[in-house]
């Protein structure tokens, strides 16, 4: 039998390792992976809000309110805000609650931009921008963490390559430059901290690293539900890598499932079972109008749309709505790939799982949370969408990492195969990074997001919806004034392609009539206005708009009243159908109907403007006035 190594030995070997190798160094393979985040999305830093981040943050009363709202996010749907002030109810299905990232919101807002009593809150888009970017890149280095010293030991740089490849995956871009979606950020990043920590347990059984594990899958379910998957992945880690029996894996995990229990009961509790009811509009409810057979091969079909976009990211789009991808049925041979494929990665799942091999754990934690988002275990309110991937990403990087070792493998020349995969990493870098940098740019607000958006996916209603309010937007700078009627002109075919994809699409009637009102064509603009009456009589909007309508006829009367009165009665009372409690209408239409001498609604008129102004004295003066 061969003596042991002495430690001296030990150390003078490992030494020797890292001067043959030192990219194997964890501190450097760290600094490498950190410098590499803030370069490719620092042009993120100076972006403003866009997509969901003004209903979740800009106009969110709870995060406003810093520290004093903390508790109303605890203890509401994450939308509780948006939905008071649309004056709706919940509706998405199994509600939403992500508290955790939305406190962290109200802390920014408390620590940074709140500027006293009676004084504005100043703009922290910066700060929340660096802070995404800044959770991204440590849970990348907790990852890495993670990687080499439980689960890769004996493959360090596998370890770093399938880091590398997460961190510069751009489709992770709608995750980091999009504020709102740190829940993703969040949940991954507690999920490897819970990995970690039961890891250290399982070796050290300090029960302080247990608390720790417990504590962090906690935090990573108020984060966002996809934590649920460790319920099968731990078990699954133990048996394959720490060669636990099965029974004594799943044993193991009690701790874990009773955590699950307590998060469970207390998130019924706060949203209960969200929107029961089918949700009218198809923007919330993308299978509409697809029949039962086409909405599950519509609903497979989109799993190879997700594996398309993981292996070429190409091209982007923050929205995959009604109509961006048609229904299809069975007869689709991509329906049929889709199946094929996945139910072999099932397969492979299984039989290296029995073989205790890492790349089950990869497959199941790409395949576990990519059916989470999938809507073939429950629907998610949307057809597909990049961050709903970021999690099975990183399944897929393990992956593709190991399968370039393997072919590396097989190059004899060692300074051959060190060139070639520096090559390889170096150029998947650079063109993801140039990728990156593009579509953060993009990302600035919604106005250059959903422009950029709408050429990607011309046939998603939601994104033509979008790219012409943000027309509407670049027509009201000072600076495009000279522009502002081809700019509206613009607006006006975004708006109509999108009621035309979505007929009962009420922004897009709303937002039509707007474009109208602009160019001053009115009749078009009250058209447009009633058709979003018709289906959401109640929207806030509404009265608003017609409040405008109104004070333009107003002014018309107000204008012909001297030279036409029977005209000036004409637009005074159309004035009044846009806005009857106006007490100044009521009292214009009362002063022209009795220059027309028709006294009975000249005083039907001064009632009126008394009734809504009972201090109003000129029409008091009115009613003193008629023959009695």
């Amino acid at each position: 039998m061969a003596a042991k190594k002495s430690t001296k030995e030990s150390v003078s070997l490992t030494i020797e390792t890292k001067k043959r190798f030192p990219f194997t160094d964890f501190f450097l393979q760290a600094l490498l992976l950190t410098i590499v985040g803030f370069v490719i999305y620092s042009n993120s830093f100076k972006n403003e809000y866009a997509l969901d981040d003004g209903i979740v943050i800009q106009k969110n009363d709870y995060v406003e309110q810093g520290f004093r709202g903390i508790p109303k996010i605890l203890s509401t749907d994450e939308y509780d805000s948006f939905y008071k002030q649309m004056g709706a109810t919940q509706q998405l299905s199994g509600g939403r609650y992500r508290p955790l990232s939305v406190v962290s919101f109200a802390i920014e807002q408390q620590l940074f931009g709140l500027k006293g009593k009676d004084k504005p809150a100043t703009d922290v888009a910066f700060v929340r921008h660096f802070v995404n970017v800044l959770l991204y890149i440590f849970s990348v280095v907790m990852l890495l963490y993670f990687l080499r010293n439980f689960i890769l030991k004996e493959n360090q740089l596998v370890a770093f390559g399938t880091c590398l490849l997460f961190l510069i995956h751009p489709i992770h871009t709608e995750v980091i430059a999009n504020v709102k979606s740190r829940d993703e950020i969040m949940s991954f990043l507690f999920i490897i901290l819970t990995f970690i920590s039961t890891f250290r347990y399982h070796e050290t059984k300090k029960k302080l690293h247990l608390f720790y594990g417990l504590l962090f899958y906690f935090l990573a379910l108020l984060s966002k539900e996809y934590a649920i998957t460790l319920i099968v992945l731990l078990p699954m880690l133990f048996y394959i890598v720490k060669k636990d029996e099965f029974i004594d894996s799943i044993i193991a995990t009690i701790p874990f499932v009773i955590v699950f229990v307590f998060y469970f009961y207390i998130r019924y509790h706060v949203v209960g079972l969200g929107n029961t009811i089918e949700n009218p509009d198809v923007l919330n409810n993308p299978f509409k109008f697809a029949t039962t057979s086409e909405k599950w091969a519509t609903k497979i079909e989109i799993l190879n749309h997700y594996l398309r976009l993981l292996f070429y990211p190409q091209p982007l789009s923050s929205d995959y709505s009604y109509s961006t991808i048609p229904y299809t049925n069975f007869k689709n041979a991509n329906v049929w790939l889709s199946i094929i494929t996945h139910l072999t990665l099932i397969i492979f799942t299984v039989v290296l799982f029995l073989k205790r091999h890492i790349l089950s754990f990869a497959l199941a934690f790409y395949l576990l949370h990519l059916f989470l988002v999938s809507n073939l275990i429950f629907d998610i309110g949307a057809t597909m969408g990049e961050r709903l991937v970021y999690h099975s990403s990183f399944g897929l990087s393990i992956i593709i990492a190991v399968i370039i070792k393997w072919g590396l493998e097989k190059i004899q020349n060692a300074k051959t195969k060190k060139i070639i995969g520096i090559a390889f990493f170096s150029l998947i870098t650079i063109w993801c990074s140039a990728k990156i940098m593009v579509r953060n740019a993009q990302w600035k607000n919604d106005t250059t997001l959903f422009i950029a958006d709408a050429e990607t996916v011309p046939n998603s209603a939601l994104v033509n919806g979008n790219a012409g309010k943000a027309y509407i937007d670049m027509s009201e700078k000072p600076e495009n004034k000279s522009r502002e009627n081809e700019l509206i002109q613009k607006a006006i075919t975004h708006f109509r392609k999108a009621v035309t994809i979505h007929t009962n699409y009420v922004n897009g009637y709303l937002n039509l009539g707007v474009c109208y009102f602009k160019l001053k064509d009115y009749e078009k603009a009250k058209t447009n206005w009633d058709l979003a009456k018709s289906l959401y009589p109640n929207h806030p909007l509404l009265k608003s708009h017609y409040k405008l309508l109104g004070s333009v006829y107003f002014s018309l009367g107000m204008e012909q009243g001297p030279k036409n009165p029977a005209e000036a009665i004409k637009l005074l009372e159309k004035a009044l159908s846009f806005d009857p409690n106006n007490a100044e209408y009521w009292y214009n239409l009362g002063g022209a109907t009795y220059t027309l001498k028709d006294f009975a609604k000249a005083k039907i008129a001064w009632t009126n403007s008394l009734s809504l102004d009972p201090n109003n004295q000129l029409a008091k003066q009115g009613l003193a006035a008629l023959p009695k």
